[in-house]
């Protein structure tokens, strides 16, 4: 079940934090809970990316994106992630997520997410993310002007460009070899 008391409560308690320029750090603080958990004891790897989704959420209120989204009637959506998983978050650990842009190309910007215990990390996310509106993709310059930063992307870490262009050699749509059916 989606965490929606849990995504109200961050989008009011980022409300109340100071605005954030478009390339700063959110930081937000949880805990994990009994309904987090699978089999395993410990947080399960879909719960992680919706825990993702909140600290996203207030990374949205905090630069103004929730309000460019409600003035330009605006969609955002996400179209790729990489995750790595590397260490597990076990029931009743708090925890935080540090959301960041950390650049964008002609259609889409991309996100980083780390979710850390203590001072280790746990997890360590990109996202490829689009704002769209009824004719398809906004431009992100468009949408990052719309929250007051009207400059080009920053050089996005070798890293990033790297997944980039890997997953740029992905063939869409997948190969049907016929067990599809």
């Amino acid at each position: 079940m989606y965490p929606i008391i849990r995504v109200i409560k961050e989008v009011l308690k980022a409300k109340r934090m100071p605005p954030l320029h478009p390339l700063g750090s959110h930081v937000s603080h949880h805990r994990c809970w009994p309904q987090d958990i699978d089999q395993y004891l410990e947080m399960n790897n879909g719960r992680i990316l919706t825990m993702l989704d909140l600290g996203r959420t207030g990374l949205a209120q905090r630069t103004g994106l929730l309000d460019a989204l409600r003035k330009e009637s605006w969609g955002l959506t996400m179209a790729g992630a990489s995750i790595r998983y590397r260490k597990r978050i076990r029931p009743f650990v708090k925890f935080r997520i540090v959301s960041k842009a950390v650049g964008w190309s002609e259609r889409f910007f991309y996100l980083e997410h780390t979710i850390w215990i203590g001072d280790q990390c746990a997890v360590q996310a990109l996202f490829r993310a689009a704002v769209t509106d009824k004719n398809g993709i906004v431009n992100p310059a468009r949408v990052f002007a719309a929250v007051g930063l009207d400059q080009p992307s920053p050089e996005k870490p070798a890293w990033v460009q790297a997944w980039i262009d890997a997953d740029n050699t992905r063939p869409w749509p997948p190969e049907d070899d016929g067990t599809s059916q």
